[in-house]
């Protein structure tokens, strides 16, 4: 199915709805600029057009290296972000949300990733010393210099994004657009019942990470850790989402997906984006065959009786 394009909320640009992300992946795992560049084209070539980043991914270079392989492509077709907030060195002002670390942060990603201008700029984690009155000027200049065309936040409290959109739109400034939180079948209340009312309230978009689990939603780990998978590489997540219940409950979404012509993987990317206050689903491959699955997800509309099926198998009680 060709690719759709959603709306970041009550913002005119649109990214897609299935997207790549360089997290955990370009830089740690894949290091070869051309095994990204060759999964970076498959992405592309299917329409995805968001591509999201970190300074901190592999100390900038998940930046360097997805860039290097969007550089073939005309910028004006890319929504390309970037985020900044943990330590890039061990100087004391190298991190957080302060005007400082803003400033110098934007440049060094602007050099690594070789453009003019950043879409999305996140806010990777909200900063508790850092005021208001100094984080909403600051990141609202870089839009007026052209640096960045919108801002925004991540794993934010909800309660902190609404001081954020009320602050910048009382003094005139530009309130953040998107937030980026972890959300899955497997993580889901907090999105659900804090951050999507809010949100959506505030006419923000939402891009979410992690829609598969740490990959536990894909059917890998049925039959346990395979040798190089995730969960051996970092088992603070196989000790968070490898559970009794969590297996049950993966090993039955199967049947469901099985009944819609989907993958365990396509399943839960369609579910995710069947929240209308979500935007895009950022998805992470290291082998083209692991993106060309998740892209089969696009454009994907679940019917109703099974969204109930997979409630059930979800919430049993």
């Amino acid at each position: 199915m060709p690719m759709r394009y959603r709306k970041l909320g009550q913002w005119g640009i649109k990214v897609s709805e299935i997207s790549l992300g360089a997290w955990t992946t370009y830089g740690d795992v894949v290091k070869d600029q051309e095994k990204v560049r060759d999964i970076v084209r498959i992405a592309y070539d299917s329409g995805v057009n968001f591509f999201d980043n970190a300074d901190a991914y592999a100390r900038g270079q998940g930046e360097e290296l997805m860039s290097k392989a969007l550089s073939e492509f005309s910028r004006h077709t890319l929504v390309m972000s970037t985020k900044l907030f943990w330590p890039m060195s061990d100087d004391v002002n190298d991190r957080g949300l302060s005007r400082k670390h803003i400033l110098e942060s934007i440049g060094k990603s602007l050099k690594r990733m070789n453009t003019d201008y950043i879409d999305l700029y996140f806010c990777h984690r909200y900063d508790p010393e850092v005021s208001m009155e100094e984080l909403v000027p600051t990141m609202s200049s870089l839009i007026d210099r052209g640096l960045i065309l919108y801002w925004d936040t991540s794993e934010w409290p909800a309660v902190r994004i609404v001081e954020a959109v009320n602050f910048a739109r009382a003094n005139n400034f530009h309130p953040p657009v998107v937030e980026q939180p972890q959300y899955s079948m497997l993580y889901r209340e907090r999105v659900e019942k804090e951050i999507l009312p809010e949100t959506e309230k505030a006419g923000m978009g939402m891009v979410v990470w992690s829609p598969l689990g740490q990959g536990m939603l894909t059917g890998r780990y049925d039959k346990g850790i395979p040798e190089g998978s995730r969960f051996e590489r970092y088992p603070q997540f196989s000790s968070r989402y490898m559970t009794e219940e969590n297996a049950k409950k993966v090993k039955s979404l199967k049947k469901i997906a099985d009944g819609l012509g989907l993958t365990r993987t396509q399943l839960a990317l369609a579910w995710v984006l069947r929240q209308k206050g979500v935007s895009s689903a950022i998805t992470g491959a290291t082998k083209p065959e692991q993106l060309q699955e998740s892209l089969g997800a696009g454009g994907v509309d679940l019917p109703q009786d099974a969204v109930e099926k997979i409630e059930k198998v979800l919430n049993p009680a």
